[in-house]
């Protein structure tokens, strides 16, 4: 009977341990973003927008801009592609300022190139 009594002890103890521990949070799986080929101008910022909210789900995995611009150019097919392999041929650059490794100069050079230019008179206006 005590031994009955010790193996019902250990397992509300082990029970009630457990339940104080919350499950980790595990992000959902995330979409990827259509492929962009730059033809449709009005697809630039839904693609730029995607790609944000994949950074932004997963802040650990895409906490510098190099791995922001690696992940996007992923998916960048047709003209987008033949834009940006002269620059893949300088992967090891380490140069802040380099298109590789800034987010915000590869998003605005890819809008300069692939997005619509009446978005900013839109914005302005």
């Amino acid at each position: 009977m005590q031994q009955m009594t010790q193996v019902m002890a250990n397992i509300q103890e082990a029970s009630s341990s457990e339940s104080s521990i919350p499950p980790p949070f595990k992000t959902p799986s995330r979409k990827a973003p259509e492929c962009f080929d730059g033809t449709q101008l009005f697809k630039f910022r839904i693609f730029i927008h995607s790609c944000q909210l994949i950074f932004h789900n997963d802040p650990e995995d895409f906490s510098q801009d190099r791995k922001k611009v690696f992940c996007a150019t992923s998916f960048l097919i047709g003209r987008a592609t033949k834009w940006i392999e002269p620059y893949l041929s300088n992967l090891t650059i380490q140069d802040p300022n380099s298109l590789l490794n800034s987010w915000k100069f590869f998003e605005s050079k890819l809008f300069t190139l692939f997005g619509d230019p009446n978005e900013v008179r839109k914005g302005k206006a």
